[in-house]
C-alpha cells in the first residue's frame, strides 16, 4: 500500500521496533466483524440460527468474525437487524462503556450508528439515548440503523457539541465521544483517505477534538463516565487531547480499562511533542512528570490497538469518571473551574478562530441545514379527536397490549401525534426550539383520511408474540427475498394453514395489515389481498437486485 512518506515516518517513531511488523500489516486482509443486536436475540440464540462461520472476538461479548463468503449483509437477518456489520476494532469503545438500563446516555459524534445501536441495546429500551451528528446526510444514516435495530427510546439530533451542551448542563450518566478524527487508522480499509493525509489535517482535528472534550464534559453528571475514542494513531488526537481534557478539568479522572490479548497501554510520554525529535528517549523522560493537577503517568490507563497486534483496525480509547465535588475540590476550586460555560465559550473562540476557511464553509452549510431539519421535524398542526382515535383503534387491533389505552378516549399515554404522525415517546429531553432533530422516541405511522399507515419503524420495534396478524417465513425461502426486493408475493398456501386460527382476528384487521417476518423476527408491513401480500416494505430500505 502507497502511505505519505510524512506518516511513515512518525510511525517509525512511534513504533521504533515494531515498526516493520506494522507495515507488514498492511500487506495482509482485512477483518470483518459483524456484532449481534441483543436488543432483539441472544448471542446464544443467534449463533444456532445463523448461517455463517462465525469466530467470537475476544474483546466484546457480542462481535464475532465472519468469513467472505458468509456475505451477510445479503441474508434476510441482516434486513431483520438481528446484526450490524462493524469492524472489529470499533466494536471496543460501545463495548467499554459500562451502560445500563435506564441511564441517560449521549452519542455524541455518533453516525453511522455503529456505537449508537450497540448503547441502545445496553439501555434494553430504558432510559435515553440521545443520539447526535453534526452532518445532516450522516445523521439521516445513523436514523435508519437506530430504525432497523428497533430501537424505541432514542432522540436523534442533528447540531453542534456546543448547542448541546448549552442545553443539556450535567444531563447525561454516560457519555461516548468517538471524535472526528485523521483517520490512520482506517487507512488499510480506506485508501483515498490514507492519499488525503497531511499533518495539516491531524493538527485540525486535534483542535475540533479539544474543543468537543470539554463541551462533552460540561453535560456528564458527576459519577458519571466518559468514553473517548477516535480510529487514529497520532499522539495530537490521543494523549495530548486526553492530557488537555485533564489540565482543564480537574475534576475528571482516567479510569483503567479491561486490556485484551494484543492491546496496548496508552503513552504518558506523547503528551508532548518531544517524542518526534527523541524517539530513542520517550519512556526514559517525562513518564511520571506531573503536569498541571495531574500525573501523566495515568495516561498509560488509555488503549492503543493497533493492527499488527490484533486481528482489527486502528483505535485509541480513554475512559474518564467526572468526581463528586467532595472528591476533588479544594479551597476556591469553585472559582477557578466550575464555570463550565465560559471555559468551553473561551475554547471554542480560541480554536475556532484557527479553522481553516474549508471548515468555517461547511459549518455555515451545516447551520443551513440543521435549520431545514429543525423546521420539518418540529412543525405540528391541531389534532382531531378521529386522528386521535383512528391511531388507538389500528393499534389494539393489531397488539396485545398489557395495558392499552381506553378506546375513543383522549388518553395516549405514551403516544404523541404531530400533526398527522403518530409517536411513541417513552422519556421527553426537553429540548427547546433550537434544537435540531431527525426523531423523538419511535415514528409509529400516519394517519391518511380515515386510516392509519404503519411505519418501518413500527414493524422494526415490536415482538411477533404481540402481533395479532402475522405471516412468518423461512429464511430459506424465496418468497423473502423478492419481499425485501419490493416484489407481490402470493401467500395462499400459509394462509390455508393458519385460516382457523387468524379467521376472527383478520375480520377485525381494517386494511387486512400484516406484520411480515423471518423466522419469527420483523421486517416490515404487507397489507393482504385475496392471498396476495401487497408489499409495504420501505422503498429506501429495499434489498439490490443481483
Amino acid at each position: 500500500m502507497d502511505l505519505p512518506q510524512e506518516f511513515l515516518n512518525r510511525m517509525e517513531a512511534l513504533l521504533r521496533e515494531e515498526f516493520p511488523f506494522f507495515l507488514d500489516s498492511y500487506e495482509r486482509p482485512r477483518h470483518s466483524g459483524l456484532r449481534v443486536n441483543t436488543l432483539k436475540i441472544s448471542t446464544e440464540e443467534f449463533m444456532r440460527i445463523a448461517p455463517f462461520h462465525l469466530t467470537p472476538i475476544p474483546w466484546t461479548d457480542n462481535g464475532f468474525f465472519y468469513e467472505k463468503e458468509d456475505a451477510p449483509s445479503r441474508h434476510p437477518f441482516y434486513y431483520a437487524g438481528l446484526y450490524y456489520l462493524q469492524e472489529p476494532s470499533a466494536m471496543t469503545p460501545a463495548q467499554v462503556l459500562p451502560v445500563t438500563p435506564g441511564e441517560h446516555v449521549l452519542d455524541l459524534c455518533a453516525a453511522p450508528g455503529g456505537k449508537a445501536t450497540e448503547l441502545a441495546s445496553k439501555l434494553q429500551g430504558k432510559g435515553l439515548l440521545v443520539a447526535n451528528d453534526i452532518s445532516a446526510s450522516r445523521a439521516k444514516a445513523l436514523l435508519k440503523n437506530l430504525e432497523v435495530f428497533g430501537v424505541t427510546n432514542s432522540f436523534v439530533t442533528n447540531t453542534t457539541s456546543s448547542k448541546l451542551a448549552a442545553q443539556f448542563p450535567g444531563a447525561f450518566d454516560k457519555i461516548l465521544v468517538d471524535a472526528p478524527c485523521s483517520g490512520e487508522g482506517m487507512f488499510r480499509k480506506d485508501i483515498a483517505n490514507a492519499r488525503a493525509w497531511s499533518l495539516s489535517k491531524v493538527k485540525e482535528c486535534a483542535r475540533t477534538q479539544k474543543e468537543i472534550v470539554l463541551q462533552a464534559v460540561s453535560m456528564l453528571r458527576p459519577g458519571g463516565m466518559m468514553l473517548y475514542s477516535t480510529c487514529t494513531f497520532s499522539p495530537e488526537e490521543n494523549e495530548q487531547v486526553i492530557a488537555y481534557l485533564l489540565e482543564n478539568c480537574p475534576e475528571m479522572e482516567l479510569l483503567p480499562i479491561p486490556m485484551a490479548d494484543g492491546f496496548c497501554n496508552g503513552r504518558p510520554e506523547l503528551a508532548n511533542d518531544s517524542w518526534k525529535d527523541a524517539a530513542d528517549q520517550l519512556q526514559s523522560e517525562s513518564g511520571n512528570k506531573r503536569t498541571s493537577g495531574y500525573n501523566t503517568a495515568d495516561l498509560a490507563r488509555c488503549v492503543r490497538i493497533f493492527p499488527h497486534r490484533v486481528s482489527g483496525e486502528g483505535h485509541f480509547l480513554a475512559l474518564l469518571r467526572k468526581r463528586m465535588p467532595d472528591e476533588y475540590m479544594e479551597e476556591n476550586i469553585q472559582t477557578k473551574f466550575a464555570d463550565y460555560e465560559s471555559i468551553f465559550r473561551n475554547n471554542s473562540n480560541n480554536l475556532t478562530n484557527q479553522k481553516s476557511p474549508q471548515a468555517r464553509k461547511r459549518k455555515k452549510k451545516s447551520r443551513q441545514t440543521q435549520t431545514a431539519i429543525s423546521s420539518s421535524a418540529s412543525s405540528t398542526a391541531p389534532v382531531t379527536k378521529a386522528e386521535r382515535e383512528t391511531v388507538l383503534s389500528f393499534l389494539q387491533n393489531m397488539f396485545q397490549f398489557e395495558s392499552a389505552p381506553e378506546k375513543g378516549t383522549d388518553s395516549l399515554n405514551n403516544i404523541e401525534l404531530h400533526g398527522s404522525q403518530a409517536y411513541y415517546v417513552q422519556e421527553t429531553p426537553g429540548i427547546n426550539k433550537g434544537i435540531p432533530f431527525l426523531r423523538n422516541g419511535l415514528y409509529l405511522g400516519e394517519v391518511k383520511k380515515d386510516r392509519f399507515e404503519p411505519s418501518q419503524a413500527l414493524a422494526m420495534a415490536v415482538s411477533t408474540k404481540s402481533c395479532t396478524a402475522v405471516l412468518d417465513f423461512d429464511s430459506q425461502d424465496e418468497r423473502v427475498r423478492r419481499y425485501l426486493c419490493g416484489e407481490t408475493v402470493e401467500v395462499d398456501d400459509m394462509l390455508s394453514k393458519a385460516k382457523e386460527a387468524k379467521e376472527a382476528k383478520e375480520a377485525s384487521q381494517k386494511g387486512n395489515w400484516q406484520l411480515i417476518c423471518v423466522n419469527g423476527y420483523p421486517l416490515g408491513w404487507g397489507k393482504l389481498l385475496n392471498g396476495t401480500l401487497k408489499n409495504k416494505y420501505h422503498p429506501g430500505w429495499r434489498m439490490r437486485q443481483m
